[in-house]
């Protein structure tokens, strides 16, 4: 039978990248570490490490290894929270990955008001512009936006949001005479685009008469950067047209800092999901987070699904 405290230090040991870190991490000597760690190989009959004076490094059965240790150890958190759950509020460590952007305007309002409504709830708040895996990051629910790659994690659609080509009124002077007036000219502009985004730059587009083209850039875009609160800030000093969720650029384009370009040609609408692990039990404090948040937006747009 697996040792589950063994289980917990070899993880700790894969994290930290030495038997010091990990023996810092978990209170234990490096002695112990060391100690339990070669029980371990010896029960399993592999060598899960490979060590240097200095770090460990995983062999290709502990890479395998430590993936399994991790879904072992989430299974067991959620088996453990919810029979914690039955005699009150959801308790245990909820982790959360968040864009920044994102994040910042609409996860963070949430999880205060549901960190007051579960007080016995502690909240881990991670904002990255990178797909962290939720799987070696531990995460329990990552908010993800746009298209979905293939997953074997579960994904529920929280939300959906206009993607809309804008500009500033500076670089429309330069460069287009003040204006763009058809999709050969949009087509044909200096673009901003995010690193995750296929090369060369193609859309699906609504046309004004509900046929569906496509909008392909002609060139590679001329900057490119890895988070749309970055292709903002490009865009806002005339670099060039960008592709921007329209719930980060609305007061941009209400104010007239930014042009809403071929307002009457619609991209398609990109998703917002709540994705989480495919384990054996949801835990009820994911269950309930995402429901809430499913609430908090029909509540603030109840109109946008």
């Amino acid at each position: 039978m697996l040792n589950m405290q063994r289980m917990e230090i070899f993880i700790a040991v894969m994290e930290a990248g030495s038997f010091t870190g990990a023996a810092d991490t978990l209170g234990l000597t490096k002695a112990v570490v060391s100690i339990n760690i070669k029980r371990l190989e010896q029960e399993l009959g592999v060598s899960l490490l490979t060590r240097t004076t200095r770090k460990v490094s995983a062999t290709d059965a502990g890479k395998r290894f430590y993936q399994r240790c991790l879904k072992l150890s989430q299974d067991a958190e959620i088996l453990l929270e919810d029979v914690r759950s039955e005699h009150g509020n959801v308790s245990g460590l909820l982790r959360i990955t968040t864009t920044p952007e994102y994040g910042a305007r609409f996860i963070v309002p949430a999880l205060t008001t549901f960190s007051e409504l579960n007080q016995k709830l502690k909240i881990y708040h991670s904002s990255s512009s990178d797909n962290d895996d939720l799987i070696s990051g531990r995460f329990d629910v990552a908010i993800r936006l746009g298209q979905l790659d293939d997953s074997s994690h579960h994904a529920k659609l929280l939300d959906r949001f206009y993607i809309i080509p804008v500009a500033s009124a500076g670089y429309l002077q330069k460069y287009h005479a003040g204006a763009i007036t058809d999709l050969a000219q949009l087509q044909s502009a200096r673009w901003i685009a995010h690193g995750r985004l296929a090369k060369p730059l193609s859309w699906e587009i609504i046309l004004p008469n509900g046929e569906v083209d496509m909008c392909e850039a002609d060139m590679e875009s001329t900057i490119t950067a890895d988070s749309v609160g970055a292709l903002l800030a490009f865009t806002r000093n005339g670099a060039g047209i960008a592709l921007l969720p329209s719930w980060l650029v609305q007061e941009d384009i209400a104010s007239g800092r930014l042009i809403h370009l071929l307002p009457d040609h619609c991209f398609p609408k990109q998703g917002i999901y709540a994705v989480y692990p495919h384990t054996r039990h949801v835990s009820e404090k994911v269950r309930k987070f995402i429901d809430f948040l499913q609430n908090n937006i029909a509540e603030r747009n109840p109109s946008i699904l």
